[in-house]
C-alpha cells in the first residue's frame, strides 16, 4: 500500500488525532496534520502524491514538537513507517483541540499561499510595462494613500 494511502486509513481511525509519521530521519504530517505543523511551526508545506499536503522535520526535533503539541492540547499519534506503522507513542488529552488549531491554521495556510502566490506574480512580470501601475495601485491599498 503507497505511503499516503495508509496515512488516510490512519487517519479513518484517528481522524482528531495529528498523525507524524516517521520515515527516516525525519517526521511528516500529511493533510489536516500539515495544515497544523506548518502554522505552529512555522514549517514549509509542499505538494505530493497528486496533490496531497505534506509537511517534515527532522526526527531530532520531536520533542520540541510534542511538548508544543501538548502545551497546545492537541492529540498525536507517533507512528514508524519501518516497524509497519506501528504506534511508538501517543498523547490523548480529554480536551483536544484538533479541531480548533486546524481551522486556524488552514486559514493562515491559505491567506499565506494566496500572498506568495502575488509575490511571485509580481517578480516574474515586474519588467513589463504596466507594472509600475499595478505597483502603485497595492501600495494605495497597503498605505491607505
Amino acid at each position: 500500500m503507497k505511503l499516503v494511502n495508509m496515512i488516510k486509513v490512519i487517519k479513518q481511525i484517528h481522524p482528531e488525532d495529528l498523525v507524524l509519521l516517521k520515515v527516516g530521519s525525519f517526521y511528516h504530517a500529511y493533510g489536516k496534520d500539515a495544515y497544523i505543523v506548518a502554522y505552529l511551526f512555522n514549517y514549509q508545506m509542499k505538494k505530493v502524491d497528486n496533490n496531497y499536503d505534506t509537511c517534515g522535520f527532522p526526527k531530532s526535533t520531536i520533542n520540541k514538537v510534542k511538548a508544543i503539541l501538548e502545551e497546545k492540547q492537541i492529540n498525536y499519534l507517533l507512528i514508524s513507517r519501518s516497524e509497519n506503522y506501528e504506534v511508538e507513542e501517543e498523547e490523548k488529552g480529554k480536551d483536544n483541540k484538533y479541531a480548533y488549531y486546524y481551522s486556524i491554521a488552514h486559514k493562515y495556510i491559505s491567506k499565506k499561499t494566496r500572498i506568495n502566490d502575488i509575490y511571485q506574480y509580481l517578480l516574474e512580470n515586474i519588467s513589463k510595462d504596466n507594472m509600475k501601475e499595478k505597483i502603485v495601485k497595492i501600495e494605495e491599498l497597503l498605505y491607505e494613500v
